[in-house]
């Protein structure tokens, strides 16, 4: 038998030669691969901020081509697969633009009217708030101070705001080009996306490609099957809402749908997000009475979501456990704020499938009835009881 390896950390007086306790070997051995680790992750993080724009357009086209492929695959069938895919995106475009258009109008129609209502809310609220027995300064908390306010800070700061105007004006270019770039990979991936992945396993090693086939397929099933079915439940969620905004008589009902729909993208944070402007809206409009029933109503849409829609439209494809999910949007934000809580969850429940479907897991550890643990700990069930006199 081999000798068992120690750490020499050198000898004592006596010329014995001390060794480092296992646990500390262990944890040493430990130490510097998960420091490796961490240098790994770290490069990886810092070469996608500078290919940030790459990155986005990707995603953007990967999501473009899970939610429309199976149009294109439909009409693929009637006439030349190209022809399809033009036809899925140029109606795709149409429809946003369509949307976008609506609400554009919407807004325009009604902002005049609303900002007043909004103001006198505001004002109620403020009212409300001065003769309360709270220790506030009345004289301070009005509409017309607030907005006074609002008016001077506009005014010492304007330089500042027109430079953030010209900064804006560039990130606009950014993301007309990352949408840009995103259709266009999107055509590509429709169109002929099984032959680029044929042609990527054709240039691996043999003895890789069954690997590599496995958790392509694995990750792509996942992130296809999240993304239509996050898209087909936020548009019920949109539907919904501006149905029920619209039966309360609360003004833009149709934007307010199209911004649940689009909050609802973003797990466990989107939809509050989403009641708390929604409720804003109707209590400048329409008061508080209003306001209380549109958060009851998007509180209902929430649960008929968590119940009903996320287990029929996900089914098993995304089973993420609620911590792990808010842990995912909370790190997504933290390190790529909105895209990142929106990026998080598919991109964490892709990995998660992968190593799911890879891994090789021991048995379950069975239930233990009584008291748990302490009951599995002290049951044996070989060891005969003693008699009882």
């Amino acid at each position: 038998m081999a000798p068992r390896r120690t750490l020499d950390t050198g000898s004592d007086r006596s010329g014995h030669v001390e060794t480092a306790p296992p646990w500390l070997q262990v944890a040493a051995g430990w130490s510097w691969r998960l420091l490796v680790l961490a240098l790994a992750v770290g490069l990886v993080f810092v070469s996608a901020t500078r290919i940030q724009m790459v990155l986005i357009a990707v995603f953007i086209g990967l999501v473009l081509t899970a939610v429309l492929r199976p149009v294109a695959d439909f009409l693929a069938k009637i006439m030349p697969r190209p022809l399809a895919t033009t036809l899925a995106l140029l109606g795709a475009v149409a429809v946003v633009a369509g949307l976008f258009t609506y609400i554009g109008v919407s807004v325009a129609g009604q902002w005049v009217r609303l900002s007043k209502q909004f103001a006198s809310g505001i004002g109620e609220i403020a009212d409300w708030i001065g003769h309360s027995k709270l220790p506030i300064d009345n004289s301070k908390l009005t509409a017309q101070n607030a907005l006074q306010q609002g008016q001077d800070w506009v005014n010492q700061n304007s330089g500042q705001i027109a430079g953030t105007v010209f900064q804006g004006f560039g990130s606009v270019i950014e993301v007309l080009t990352t949408i840009a770039l995103a259709i266009f990979l999107s055509v590509f991936f429709i169109t002929s996306g099984r032959n680029m992945w044929v042609w990527f396993l054709n240039e691996l090693p043999i003895r890789m490609r069954p690997g590599w086939r496995t958790v392509g397929s694995t990750a792509w099933d996942t992130f296809s099957g999240y993304t239509r079915g996050v898209f087909m439940i936020a548009a019920t969620n949109g539907t919904l809402a501006s149905i029920g905004l619209a039966l309360l008589k609360v003004p833009l009902a149709a934007p307010l749908g199209v911004f649940v729909f689009m909050a609802t993208f973003i797990p466990l944070v989107g939809a509050p997000l989403a009641m708390v402007v929604a409720m804003v809206v109707a209590l400048a409009a329409n008061g508080p009475g209003t306001a209380i029933a549109v958060g009851l109503m998007i509180a209902g849409i929430g649960q008929l979501e968590g119940h009903v829609l996320q287990p029929l439209v996900m089914g098993r494809q995304v089973s993420l456990h609620p911590v792990a999910v808010a842990l995912s949007v909370t790190a997504g934000t933290l390190l790529a704020g909105i895209l990142g809580a929106v990026v998080a969850v598919p991109l964490v429940s892709v990995v998660w499938a992968v190593f799911s479907h890879l891994r090789h897991a021991d048995p379950p550890t069975e239930e233990v009835g009584g008291a748990g643990l302490l009951s599995a700990l002290t049951d044996r069930s070989d060891t005969p009881s003693p008699e009882v006199p």
